[in-house]
Parts: C-alpha cells; structure tokens; sequence
C-alpha cells in the first residue's frame, strides 16, 4: 500500500531555507525523523545510508513567465523491525 502526503504553499526565502534546514537537523539525528508536511507531523525512519538526487528545471512557457523548480528526492528502504 502506498500513501502519500503532499503540501505546497508560499512562503518567503528565508522561510523555505527554515523548512530545509529542519529536514537536515532531523535527518542528521540517530533513528527516527519527525518531518513536518503541512499541519501533519510524520515520523520516518531513514537507514545510514539514503539515496539522493537533485533535479533542477527552467522552463519558457508560450504562456507566462519563466519559470525555475528544484526538486530534492531523498529515498530508502526502509528496514523491517523483527518480529517478537
């Protein structure tokens, strides 16, 4: 079963540096991330080693302005606790 919980919403410079630097101090912890998605609070657990990628695009729309995204994917399989 897949789930997935998604935010988008506008905020200033500094606030998304906040947001990323948040994501960072709790990947740094040992064990679980508490990672904030909106109003809802997940709990990760990263392994020591993740996958990363970095992805950035500009775009010319015939409609609007340029336009410039960066998306961040971080990945991992995560490790089943053993059975009691």
């Amino acid at each position: 079963m897949a789930e997935k919980t998604a935010n988008e919403q506008t905020v200033t410079r500094e606030e998304a540096a906040d947001l990323v630097q948040e994501l960072a101090r709790e990947l740094r912890n040992e064990g679980a991330a508490e990672v904030r998605v909106g109003n809802k609070m997940l709990t990760l657990s990263p392994t020591p080693e993740v996958e990363y990628g970095i992805e950035v695009q500009e775009r010319s729309p015939m409609l609007g302005g340029p336009r410039e995204e960066i998306t961040v994917t971080l990945e991992w399989e995560v490790e089943e606790e053993p059975s009691p």
